[in-house]
């Protein structure tokens, strides 16, 4: 599943502009991500501190261009209007790429493709998409995610239930209030891991999205981010970062 998520990435990444000269000379970047999606970006319990892939792309990407990167939990529900407030300099946080949010946001180029998939309780681990665009079946994800929209192409609104975070979602599958949870697949594994013999990924290979670190429009900070994202990728620590959570590139 892994190895076809990362081929559009690479893909993805050979498009992306020639690197250029960059140096933030010092400067301490906030950075907004919401803290509950591991393995993208959790909070380790023995440290306190924001771990994960996203975590560790931004601290080689600084590396290369010489800043400082501060990230801040937050929740996911208002992180767009923070960052519009100039509450953070950008944010990463497993965000797709998409035309809307486009409209009133700049993006890095992509960092990884993840594709889609659908967590169920193990019982039901049989389950098929048909059974759910047979109607009957409730799909829940987090609200305002690009999971959400695809519960509702699959089964229609009115078969998706939808959460404030990610964690109630789980609840609500764990309690058979719903019957599945579209989750991102780089999440899909940690998941399955925690919840062993609870809950499986038993639906695969739904929507790809690319995932890209996030701006106010017009912030020239973008630039400066790509030339330190191409320099990762192509002295292979990106590769690197993706063999490490994932055991492939």
């Amino acid at each position: 599943m892994f190895k076809n998520l990362f081929a559009a990435a690479t893909l993805a990444m050979l498009t992306a502009p020639a690197a250029f000269a960059a140096d933030l000379e010092g400067r301490v970047l906030k950075i907004g991500t919401d803290a509950t999606y591991p393995p993208m970006e959790t909070v380790d319990e023995a440290t306190g501190e924001i771990v994960g892939f996203d975590v560790d792309v931004m601290n080689a990407i600084c590396e290369k261009i010489n800043c400082v990167p501060n990230f801040v939990n937050t929740a996911w529900d208002g992180i767009f209007a923070a960052l519009q407030q100039g509450e953070f300099d950008l944010v990463i946080s497993g965000v797709s790429i998409t035309p809307e949010r486009e409209q009133t946001m700049d993006f890095s180029e992509p960092y990884i493709v993840v594709s889609q998939a659908i967590l169920l309780q193990v019982d039901n681990a049989d389950m098929t998409l048909e059974d759910f665009k047979a109607g009957g079946q409730k799909l829940a994800a987090q609200t305002a995610t690009t999971n959400a929209q695809l519960a509702e192409e699959l089964v229609g609104r009115e078969n998706v239930s939808l959460y404030d975070n990610f964690s109630a979602a789980i609840l609500a599958l764990q309690n058979a209030d719903v019957q599945g949870v579209i989750i991102d697949g780089t999440s899909a594994a940690a998941y399955e891991q925690e919840f062993a013999g609870e809950l499986t990924v038993g639906i695969t290979g739904l929507q790809s999205d690319p995932l890209g670190i996030v701006f106010q429009e017009g912030d020239p900070t973008v630039d400066a981010i790509n030339a330190g994202l191409a320099a990762i990728q192509e002295d292979g620590t990106l590769d690197t970062l993706k063999a490490k959570y994932w055991g492939t590139n």
